[in-house]
């Protein structure tokens, strides 16, 4: 089993947070890992992607231009990363501020109204891993168990007490991801 995945977003979104957890969560599992980040140097509020590669066999490059799956968080990272997915992988995106959806019929799309969730939940800083609870619900390539530890790992110790939190964020975007079908483009 190998997947490659691609996470793309704004800066403070927790692009590259979600890539290390679930690069940790892979470590956890023995797999064979590749976390490669991508960002300009206007960090927060700036353009920002990760490639993870999760794989059971060695992994020959960290370097892909297609995608098992894109998890994409703005418009800017729909447009450059919708046409990465391979045929029959997958995209997930949070509609918030997606002006132009997902249009291919041949990848799988889900949504997941994280940025609505995390608002709800009262804390905006749990939007990344609502997102990444959707993604585990549609690929459960890593165990929870799993990704909490990842999460240990790479939050600083003074945060530890944000894990229930963070793991009940997981759970709501496993409950709250749904298909989206893209619209067929009319040939005029």
């Amino acid at each position: 089993m190998t997947e490659e995945i691609i996470i793309a977003g704004f800066g403070g979104q927790g692009v590259l947070s979600m890539g290390k957890i679930l690069a940790y969560s892979g470590i956890m599992q023995n797999q064979e890992v590749s976390w490669m980040p991508s960002y300009g140097p206007e960090m927060r509020g700036g353009t920002a992607n990760v490639t993870v590669i999760l794989s059971d066999e060695r992994i020959s490059s960290p370097y892909l231009k297609l995608f098992d799956t894109a998890i994409i968080l703005n418009q800017q990272s729909m447009d450059k990363f919708e046409d990465t997915v391979k045929p029959g992988g997958i995209l997930i995106y949070d509609p918030n501020g997606i002006s132009v959806h997902p249009s291919r019929t041949d990848i799988e799309i889900f949504q997941v109204e994280a940025t609505k969730l995390a608002a709800e939940m009262g804390n905006k800083k749990i939007f990344n891993m609502i997102i990444l609870g959707g993604f585990l619900k549609e690929k459960p390539i890593v165990k929870l168990e799993n990704v909490i530890e990842g999460l240990k790992k790479s939050l600083s110790e003074r945060y530890h007490y944000l894990i229930p939190l963070n793991e009940e964020a997981i759970n709501k975007g496993m409950s709250s991801i749904i298909p989206y079908k893209a619209k067929e483009k009319v040939i005029q």
